[in-house]
């Protein structure tokens, strides 16, 4: 198994040259996403400078929080089931998978601190993917307004699995007009100015097109 160490440096330079293609200046949040990896792989992750760290289970957030005491963001990247919430909440930096006013009411419930969200959008279309519409998602933001808890720092999409470039491609600049137009309703706690897209296989793109948080997994720990 490489070291992460090594894949990081890869990684790194494939976004710089990303950017350089795309003519785009943001700065790209790498997430290590360690829902596959052991304690030992993610504190390598750690050691190699990452400090994003995606989970997808409430369970793997628990065992990695409880072995690692580090100054690091937790991702929470997996679907929240409703009733999970409580127990997860206060655990994490960042949840991407806002997709319903039901978690929003429980999160508003259970949140002891403000917690930065990504609302999930389904881009694609595809029924195994979950998140809203584009049309949803406007409406959907603007009812986010009453929540004391929930800070909307962005929008987040997964493409779909295919080698098609230019399907991968639209799904990404889709993403970043509807953020803009979200950012453009100037709601107080919805400044939506993050784009968390790109994985493994598709991350380059993601970048050109305006990413500023990728999560990946294979590429970088195994």
């Amino acid at each position: 198994m490489a070291k992460i160490e090594n894949n990081l440096e890869v990684i790194q330079q494939h976004i710089e040259q990303a950017k350089q293609r795309g003519k785009v200046q943001q700065q790209v949040n790498i997430i290590a996403v360690t829902k596959e990896v052991d304690v030992a792989r993610t504190k390598e992750a750690i050691a190699a400078g990452l400090t994003h760290i995606g989970e997808n289970r409430p369970e793997g957030l628990s065992t990695k929080l409880q072995a690692i005491d580090a100054n690091v963001f937790w991702h929470y990247i997996g679907s929240l089931q409703t009733r999970k919430v409580k127990q997860v909440i206060d655990q994490i930096d960042y949840l991407h998978s806002l997709d319903r006013l039901s978690l929003a009411q429980e999160i508003e419930k259970r949140a002891s601190k403000k917690v930065k969200c990504f609302v999930q959008v389904n881009v694609s279309g595809e029924d195994s993917k979950h998140g809203l519409t584009n049309e949803q998602t406007i409406e959907f933001v603007k009812q986010l307004e009453q929540f004391s808890k929930i800070e909307v720092v962005g929008l987040m999409t997964m493409a779909p699995f295919t080698e098609e470039e230019t399907v991968i491609r639209n799904v990404f600049k889709l993403l970043k007009q509807l953020q803009q137009q979200v950012s453009e309703l100037n709601i107080p706690n919805v400044p939506c100015t993050e784009l968390s897209m790109g994985m493994s296989n598709d991350y380059e793109i993601a970048v050109e097109e305006g990413a500023t948080f990728v999560r990946i997994g294979t590429a970088l720990v195994g």
